[in-house]
């Protein structure tokens, strides 16, 4: 086969994907529970925002994580049915963030759908997990992730590396909230562009509280391959506990709570309002 044949390949199933793409970003179910998994996460960013609470006050120990909200659901009466609920929206979510990979005009719109399918995806397996009736700890799963990747070939080197990312990923957030960067995503969803203060203002906190949990969380990663020790990277629940160890951390983690709550609130609205 020579090299135009090979080409011709090559467009075609690009092309057909794009097809198959553009039909599941455009049909209305997929849209719907799409809809429905910016819903779970505001849900969870509420739980995790109260179980953070709870641990500056002394009064909870489940992990403040998406582990630990999903527990707290499971346990609820009628809360398996509601993960399955769950599952599905997320599942559909991860579909949706799919179709920009093929769909998105711009590169980092493309990266931005590869990587969101896979964190949804995975989000959507672990909330089947509870679902069914198992459980799983983000924490665990992250100090064995590290620890694998510690025994590797230059593992200290990529762990620290991926730290960075998740330093920079926390980092942007605060700045997306700082200067109100999300409004962009709503706007273009309402034609009007107008979708009120209160949810601007829900915004603004949340994504710089979740920039702080997400910048500490990288920074314990960092120093996880620094010391080639996987247990400082046990997950978003260590970076919640050790920004309430510092001074004033009590009141830092329940403000840093109050934060993600808001957080979820604005997921929530998101859900309405952003273009799909």
């Amino acid at each position: 086969m020579d090299t135009s044949s090979v080409g011709n390949v090559g467009n075609k199933a690009k092309d057909k994907a794009q097809r198959h793409a553009g039909k599941a970003n455009e049909h209305p179910a997929v849209k719907m529970m799409a809809r429905g998994g910016f819903i779970v996460m505001g849900v969870l960013h509420i739980l995790i925002g109260w179980i953070a609470f709870r641990i500056a006050t002394g009064s909870g120990g489940e992990e403040a994580s998406n582990s630990g909200a999903l527990g707290t659901i499971a346990d609820a009466p009628g809360g398996q049915i509601l993960l399955w609920v769950a599952v599905a929206a997320l599942a559909a979510l991860a579909l949706w963030r799919l179709t920009q990979l093929f769909l998105g005009e711009e590169l980092k719109d493309k990266a931005k759908g590869g990587v969101l399918f896979v964190v949804f995806s995975s989000l959507a397996f672990t909330t089947a997990t509870f679902a069914r009736g198992g459980s799983t700890s983000d924490g665990d799963t992250a100090t064995d992730v590290t620890a694998t990747v510690l025994e590797q070939p230059w593992g200290a080197a990529l762990v620290i590396i991926a730290g960075l990312v998740v330093l920079g990923v926390g980092l942007y957030s605060i700045y997306n909230g700082a200067t109100k960067r999300f409004k962009e995503d709503l706007e273009a969803g309402t034609g009007s562009g107008n979708v009120g203060t209160a949810i601007v203002g829900a915004g603004m906190a949340g994504y710089i509280a979740r920039g702080i949990a997400f910048a500490i969380l990288g920074i314990l990663i960092v120093v996880a391959g620094w010391k080639s020790d996987p247990e400082q990277a046990a997950g978003l629940d260590a970076a919640l506990r050790t920004l309430g160890e510092q001074p004033f951390g009590s009141v830092l983690l329940i403000f840093t709570g109050i934060g993600l709550a808001l957080y979820g609130l604005y997921s929530i609205a998101r859900a309405r309002y952003i273009e799909m």
